[in-house]
């Protein structure tokens, strides 16, 4: 989780280690479970380091520049499937904790009727906020991000970056929720007497953002929970192993979660690393365990010591990453484009119109070709080879051909009606992630490409392209110029889906040509 946002201030390393010391102290822990019995001739001694941290056994905090920023790596070599963190139900922040205060709880129930679980959270979020040092969560309060690319906190100028009108209405709609529910509960945080910066919208996006990027499912919550330590995993996108049918459990779905773990401790069974990998099918990456009464974390693969263990919180597009973490991924084979098609085509096949779409390699989904073969057949045949149509097979050359000719210059008018082009997009992208990583490279001797859109950004934040200054940023154009760069990496990555399904199209159209036949 952590590309999602500017690290917390905490104090650097020292916030950090504070952290830890704090979890181990609330009973958080890495080590092996059940712990490996010494022998007599080896007895085993924690290290004066892992004996007062919780992490040092089977994890280790790390910093990973081109993976997610910081994250967690394991301090030995792992096996899919073994326990690898325990969070006890003490550590983690969730409604019912901060309910544990009578006061609090009674002025809180009097407005419960009228919010959702997740508003309830981030009240109790930033009511405990203003506790300071007081709060039994402050050192982990203290290592939060103090900002999010979240894209309810996109301005507007960073939303029409997204230049794809689904985008920028997701992005819009993002915003509108957002305050509305604000609004919703500002009643309640001036009943609790919150500090007035603690009542402003800003606050709010803060908090919401915080807990939309990363709250953890927990059965008896569908907010969710806060959960300290556990939330340092980054996310990997699930690959093919993670597939539905590798597992007999459920994963939960919602935006909010990480998959479930369905773990089979439930039937009296305890894992652990000696067990082989087909014996480990039913896990995913963690989950609420009663039994230990902790939230239990596992390895989703085998990772060689110093590697970074990641965690998949389910399948998402870049888009909906962006929306709910904050982050986009480069490689995302999850990912999906969205475009506008005829209403004949939409209403052609019972098919929903959220599954007609372009696959992150560039091939129409099933369901995309399935409607156009039929919205390419005359009405009169439709009935007489649906159901060929529905396997999955061709109706006939020709109609194939037709529809790729189509889709292909589809394509191909959208992303003449966007207003930069890949390449163009692939040089700002360059030049933003140099002007965040390495401000001192950028000197005025460099030249910058002199797009309006590079002008107007230097403008809206009271710079010039000229100046060169990219050190003396100011923080607010700092933290713009992030979610600006988000914006053309989600943009880039959409063209490429599209210029992808061009070259498709255009290799079908050659392969059934008539000179291979």
């Amino acid at each position: 989780m952590g590309e999602a946002a500017e690290e917390g201030g905490g104090g650097g390393d020292e916030g950090m280690a504070a952290l830890l010391k704090w979890a181990a102290h609330m009973g958080m822990s890495d080590s092996p479970w059940p712990p490996p019995t010494p022998s007599i001739s080896s007895p085993v001694e924690p290290s004066s380091s892992c004996s007062s941290y919780c992490l040092g056994r089977t994890l280790f905090v790390s910093c990973f520049s081109e993976a997610g920023g910081r994250g967690l790596a394991a301090a030995r070599d792992l096996v899919k499937g073994e326990l690898i963190l325990r969070v006890p139900r003490k550590a983690l922040f969730t409604t019912d904790s901060a309910m544990a205060d009578e006061k609090f709880a009674s002025c809180v129930k009097r407005h419960q009727h009228r919010l959702s679980p997740t508003q309830m959270l981030i009240v109790c979020l930033l009511a405990e906020v203003e506790k300071g040092r007081c709060s039994r969560w402050y050192p982990y309060l203290v290592q939060l991000p103090r900002s999010y690319n979240t894209l309810a906190n996109f301005t507007r100028f960073e939303v029409q970056a997204l230049q794809v009108e689904d985008a920028i209405w997701v992005s819009e709609k993002a915003v509108v929720i957002a305050k509305s529910e604000w609004k919703e509960a500002v009643g309640l945080m001036q009943d609790l007497d919150l500090k007035p910066q603690l009542l402003t919208f800003r606050s709010w996006l803060w908090a919401s953002a915080t807990i939309s990027s990363r709250t953890l499912h927990i059965p008896w919550d569908s907010a969710g929970c806060l959960c300290p330590v556990g939330d340092l995993f980054n996310y990997a996108a699930p690959d093919e192993d993670d597939s539905p049918e590798m597992s007999d459990s459920k994963p939960e779905t919602t935006s909010l979660s990480i998959q479930l773990l369905e773990h089979s401790s439930q039937e009296g069974t305890v894992h652990n690393a000696a067990q082989p990998d087909g014996f480990l099918q039913r896990l995913t990456d963690g989950g609420y365990d009663e039994n230990m009464n902790s939230y239990c974390f596992y390895a989703r693969k085998r990772y060689k010591k110093g590697e970074q263990v990641l965690l998949g919180y389910g399948t998402y597009t870049n888009l909906e990453l962006l929306e709910h973490y904050g982050f986009v991924l480069k490689e995302n084979p999850n990912d999906k484009a969205f475009i506008e098609l005829k209403a004949e085509v939409c209403t052609s096949s019972s098919w929903p119109r959220d599954s007609l779409y372009i696959q992150h390699d560039g091939v129409p989904s099933f369901a995309l070709l399935c409607a156009l073969r039929l919205w390419a057949t005359p009405m009169n045949l439709r009935r007489t080879v649906g159901n060929r149509i529905y396997s999955g097979s061709m109706v006939s050359v020709e109609n194939e051909v037709l529809i790729m000719k189509w889709l292909a210059k589809h394509c191909t008018d959208i992303l003449a009606r966007l207003k930069t082009t890949i390449g163009e997009d692939g040089m700002l992208w360059s030049t933003i992630d140099k002007m965040i990583d390495h401000p001192s490279c950028l000197s005025s001797t460099v030249v910058l490409p002199r797009t309006s859109e590079l002008r107007e950004f230097f403008e809206a934040h009271g710079l010039t392209v000229e100046a060169g200054d990219y050190n003396g940023m100011p923080v607010k154009a700092g933290r713009s110029l992030e979610r600006w760069k988000y914006a053309i990496q989600w943009r880039l990555a959409y063209k490429k889906m599209l210029q992808g399904c061009v070259f498709y199209c255009e290799n079908l159209i050659c392969c059934l040509s008539p000179q291979h036949f």
